[in-house]
Formats: C-alpha cells, sequence, structure tokens
C-alpha cells in the first residue's frame, strides 16, 4: 500500500509540472545578439540620417546677424491662409506640412521639393538660396512628428513621437518598456513605407547581423510588430489556458489513483 501512495505521489508531481515544461523558455530563445562576438560591425549605421518624407512636419527657423532681415524667411500666422504650412497650439509652434507632391511653401523661395531630403541637404538648400539676400544665415530644420508605432508582445504597446530622428530599434523597445518573455525576438516584423507602398521586413533580435542592417535605426511612421512565441500562442488558444492544463492534469492524476485501487 505504501508503495502504491509513491507511485501515485510521483505521477501526480510529474502531471502538476508539465505546465511548467511546456511553457519554460530558454536563454537561447531570449538573449538579444547571442552572436555579436562573432560579428565584424560596418560604419554603415553610424552615418544614417533620415529623409524627408510626404506628410512630415517640419520645423525650420532661419537666424542670423540681422534679425529684422531674416524676419521675412520665418513662417507667421498669416502665412497659414496662403497654405505655408501649419499651426499646432498645443506647442505654439509653426510647421511645414511636406505635402503630397513632397513639397514644403516657404517664405520668399515659394514653392520646395524637400522629399527625399536629409535635414543636412535642407539645411545646404536653404542657406544657399536665402545667403543670395542675407549674410551670413543661420538655418535650423527639425522634424516635429517623428513618430513610430510598437506593437504585440512589449510592455507598453503604443506610437511614440521621438524626440530624435536617429533612433536604434533597441532604443524604441526601450521606450515600450522591452520586450515580454512571451515574445518571439527571432520572428519581428517591421512595416516601412517605400515609395508610397508598405512593404514588410523579418527581424531576428537574436543575430547580432542587425547592427549592420538598413533596418538597425528606425524611420518615421515605422511599425514594429513583436510577435508571440509559441508558446504564448499555444496558452491563449487553450480555452482555459493554464488553468486548464492544471485542472485537464488533476483529472488524469485522479484517473491513475482510481485504477491503482481498482487494480488493488
Amino acid at each position: 500500500m505504501r508503495n502504491r501512495i509513491k507511485t501515485v505521489a510521483f505521477l501526480g508531481a510529474i502531471l502538476m509540472a508539465m505546465p511548467m515544461f511546456n511553457s519554460c523558455t530558454t536563454a537561447e530563445k531570449i538573449v538579444y545578439l547571442k552572436n555579436i562576438d562573432e560579428v565584424q560591425l560596418q560604419q554603415l549605421t553610424s552615418q544614417y540620417e533620415a529623409r524627408i518624407k510626404k506628410d512630415d512636419l517640419l520645423s525650420i527657423i532661419v537666424s542670423g546677424p540681422d534679425k529684422q532681415v531674416v524676419m521675412p524667411y520665418n513662417l507667421t500666422l498669416n502665412d497659414m491662409t496662403n497654405g505655408g504650412g501649419s499651426y499646432n497650439p498645443e506647442q505654439s509652434t509653426l510647421s511645414y506640412l511636406v505635402d503630397s507632391n513632397g513639397e514644403i511653401n516657404f517664405p520668399i523661395l515659394g514653392k520646395i521639393k524637400v522629399e527625399g531630403m536629409t535635414r543636412s541637404d535642407l539645411v545646404r538648400y536653404l542657406t544657399a538660396e536665402i545667403s543670395k539676400d542675407v549674410k551670413d544665415p543661420i538655418v535650423y530644420v527639425s522634424f516635429k512628428n517623428y513618430k513610430i508605432t510598437v506593437l504585440g508582445e512589449v510592455k507598453a504597446p503604443g506610437t511614440y513621437i521621438m524626440d530624435s530622428e536617429r533612433i536604434s530599434i533597441f532604443q524604441v523597445l526601450g521606450r515600450a518598456g522591452d520586450l515580454l518573455l512571451t515574445a518571439d525576438r527571432k520572428d519581428m516584423i517591421l512595416i516601412r513605407e517605400v515609395d508610397g507602398t508598405p512593404v514588410y521586413h523579418k527581424i531576428d533580435l537574436r543575430d547580432a547581423e542587425i547592427l549592420n542592417s538598413d533596418y538597425y535605426y528606425m524611420q518615421q511612421n515605422d511599425v514594429l510588430y513583436v510577435r508571440p512565441s509559441a508558446q504564448r500562442v499555444a496558452a491563449a488558444t487553450t480555452a482555459t489556458g493554464v488553468w486548464g492544463t492544471i485542472f485537464s492534469s488533476i483529472t488524469t492524476m485522479i484517473s491513475v489513483i482510481s485504477l491503482i485501487i481498482a487494480i488493488g
């Protein structure tokens, strides 16, 4: 009888532990950049600069030694009626909206094709044009709506406005609270608009080659979807999840006990 009790207890322990075995996660599955010592890092990513796209909001300020002379080159509320830009009362800033043609309407200079330019390109262009009439102008350009969306298995999914266009995929995940343990790090999806068409790329954060890829730095309006792991999907598709598994294990254990008693 004592041996039967030991057998029942042993079987019960195994059955109760089954959910834990099924949901265990190894370091191999969750570690980032696991092969970083084997990857030869390039300088491609360090030279990254975001390019201006349609629907971007740009803040452009022109300054110089003579404030009165450069004043006409700065957007004012009066320019709003002429389609020169947009006004955000919450930020108290005037911004230039890149229209469907990839252009902005700049004071004095008129329509300028800015789509495809970097901030540095636009600064150089405006400086050169304004210098024809103004001595030593200083031009500042920044993005006002550089937003990135993170969805799926992260702590805080949502859309984030970035204060810099030079932000890596790891910094974006940091803003979203990092990946959950239930995230599939080897099969993330990055959706990016290219020439007006959304395209997607698969990303494996366990592979350090991401540091050399075109997707290390995020672009405006990128959407990063973190897929759930297979274990997470299995648990979610079970009617009662882990508790259902535990209940099933208990039921099986009771059946085993009944069988042993009947045999005895």
